[in-house]
């Protein structure tokens, strides 16, 4: 794990990893109390280990995230080795903040994460749903993206394969989070992080 780490830092200090925020946005106390747990989420010139806003003009950012970046590294220092996760993305913003009808808007869903993987910033698991970008449409202004993860409670095996059936029944927007938390005796997530964007052409 130490290399690891020393690694995302050579990185960050050589790719220009950001943190900041835009000039002329902030996050309100709403999202800025919306992460806690220590996880990361390491994009290759974006480190979202905190609640932030991706900024608008700094080295085209959201253009980036949307259209080049792909799956990005998660890292949770705090995984139990012989515990499996549960990582989801979600958007509540689709089409907008002021009219989320269509969410929670699903963009990955990976279960089964070994814990002692995550620990090393590892993702490894099943994969029920495809990682896919962030793309908020134009005009409809910030969108949050949230990574939430769960401890799982149920057998690995079985687990994969009800959740698996379940949400292949489900569309990725107008998806019920919280319905399929419930369901899966999911309950708190254990960590969780968001950053916010907007159409990069807005």
């Amino acid at each position: 794990m130490t290399f690891l780490l020393l690694f995302f830092f050579f990185c960050g200090c050589t790719c220009g990893f950001s943190h900041s925020e835009a000039s002329g946005e902030t996050l309100s106390s709403e999202d800025a109390s919306f992460c806690d747990g220590d996880l990361e989420v390491i994009y290759p010139e974006l480190i979202v280990d905190q609640c932030l806003i991706v900024p608008k003009d700094d080295m085209n950012l959201r253009k980036k995230i949307t259209k080049e970046w792909s799956a990005p590294t998660i890292f949770y220092p705090h995984a139990q080795k012989d515990k499996e996760y549960l990582l989801v993305m979600v958007d509540p913003d689709a089409p907008s903040r002021g009219n989320p009808k269509m969410a929670h808007w699903r963009h990955w869903l990976v279960v089964n994460v070994q814990g002692s993987q995550l620990k090393n910033g590892t993702l490894q698991g099943t994969t029920i749903t495809d990682y896919a970008s962030p793309s908020p449409p134009p005009s409809s202004g910030l969108h949050r993206y949230q990574f939430l993860l769960y401890e799982q409670q149920q057998p690995p095996t079985e687990e994969a394969e009800s959740m698996g059936r379940h949400v292949k029944k489900s569309r990725r927007g107008q998806w019920d989070l919280m319905a399929f938390v419930d369901r899966f005796l999911l309950g708190d997530p254990v960590a969780r992080v968001q950053f916010l964007t907007a159409n990069h052409q807005d």
